[in-house]
């Protein structure tokens, strides 16, 4: 047993103390009586400037995870074993630095947004301080267990944190040309006809009249994924048609059962539109719209555009039962933008509160690769691989998102097949 002092314990300690022990199976107790925690049998730590008389293994507080609000604090970076740490008003702390990437502390202090209303990558600590393809929450987790068991001449036992790729999928439109109907068709043609586009013309004509397949049908690449045993999720764009939100209408009887035969194959959630971000009343009428379909609850959500304002957005998706979101990322570079990639659950700064929302944070976009950053494919291969390795090194979900228009080798996404490919193998 790992015992723990602290003066008080507080929920943001309760929390990153959760984060390092529990998924490595660490069982731990936290004390803040200085005799109980004297006598106390077992490993010890203590997080406090305390003055004991026996010399306990002591990891010096920042005020941190002590505090009830949101406050600004002089930040830098200094050594801590291995590792780089935050350094909070001149006070290195590994564990209130979890307690910042995890709880996204960034986003609640800045007023930078960029045109989609996100929380740009360069305003970010993990980009500034050069983390942002490390995975910094597990290498501090690793840090103070190594320090633990230098200072008490002892080996923890611990669960390895599992390694899982997990490919994902966001259908923003169904289809190219199938399924679109009245003004929504003629609309697309006569913007055809006003570019004088002959490819898209003559290509509209062979899906429409001579049933060849529509580009974006790529529908049995994604079975395939499925039936090789992977754990596929996909999200469905069923907002109302507006200017970023353009697929094919959730009434549609075809659209209805390509989302109910996957139901049936894999986890489906909700990809909330870009109109829903400021409406709770919009975001709940389209989660009715895919549990109607389906025709069973429906827990899982990412955000169309990546539009993650926090702490409204979580909140949202709480208030109509969104339980595991899968937004948390940057659309603009990959890498990991809480410094994890299992899902832990968030914390509300706001309310001070552990909530019951699961965040699965995403390595890589499929868009942030080819059209943010015009990689190669080669390129985009190796960027893969590095990512890839630092989660297979220190255990977590290596989350992909893709889009079923992408993986089709068509238009600027051609060869773009390889890359996913490359990106599935263990």
């Amino acid at each position: 047993m790992l015992v723990v002092f602290s003066d008080i314990i507080s929920k943001r300690l309760s929390y990153v103390l959760g984060i390092i022990f529990e998924d490595r199976n660490v069982p731990y107790e936290i004390i803040n009586d200085p005799d109980v925690f004297r006598f106390s049998e077992g490993i010890k730590l203590v997080y406090s400037d305390y003055p004991f008389e026996e010399s306990f293994p002591t990891i010096s507080p920042s005020t941190l995870l002590f505090e009830e609000d949101i406050r600004q604090h002089y930040l830098s970076r200094k050594e801590w074993g291995r590792e780089e740490v935050i350094s909070f008003d001149g006070i290195p702390d590994p564990l209130a630095s979890i307690f910042y990437l995890l709880s996204c502390y960034d986003d609640y202090l800045s007023e930078d947004s960029d045109q989609h209303d996100r929380y740009p990558v360069k305003s970010s600590l993990v980009y500034n301080y050069g983390w942002l393809d490390k995975l910094m929450v597990e290498r501090w987790c690793e840090e103070v267990l190594l320090f633990i068991e230098a200072e008490n001449k002892t080996k923890i036992e611990t669960n390895k944190i599992p390694f899982k790729v997990i490919p994902t999928f966001d259908i923003d439109n169904a289809f190219a040309y199938r399924l679109k109907e009245g003004f929504r068709k003629w609309m697309s043609v006569s913007k055809d006809l006003l570019r004088f586009d002959k490819k898209r013309i003559r290509e509209r004509r062979r899906v429409l009249k001579e049933g060849v397949r529509d580009p974006y049908d790529t529908y049995d690449i994604i079975e395939g994924i499925i039936e090789k045993g992977y754990e596929v999720k996909i999200f469905w764009l069923l907002g109302d048609f507006g200017t970023y939100d353009r697929n094919v209408s959730y009434e549609n009887d075809e659209l209805r059962e390509l989302i109910k035969s996957f139901s049936k194959l894999c986890s489906v959630g909700l990809h909330p539109s870009y109109q829903s971000n400021d409406s709770r009343s919009v975001l709940l009428e389209e989660k009715s719209r895919i549990e109607e379909i389906i025709g069973d609850e429906v827990t899982l959500s990412r955000q169309h555009f990546l539009k993650l304002n926090i702490p409204y957005t979580y909140e949202q998706l709480i208030s109509v039962g969104s339980l595991n979101d899968y937004t948390l990322g940057f659309a603009e570079l990959p890498g990991f933008r809480a410094g994890i990639a299992r899902s832990f659950l968030w914390y509300n700064l706001k309310k001070e509160i552990i909530t019951e929302l699961n965040i699965h944070p995403f390595s890589y976009m499929d868009g942030t690769l080819n059209e943010y950053m015009e990689l190669s494919t080669e390129s985009a291969k190796s960027k893969i691989d590095d990512l890839k390795n630092e989660v297979r090194k220190y255990g977590g979900d290596f989350i992909m998102i893709w889009h079923n228009e992408t993986i089709g080798d068509y238009g600027k996404w051609e060869g773009w097949k390889s890359v996913l490919d490359h990106s599935l193998k263990a």
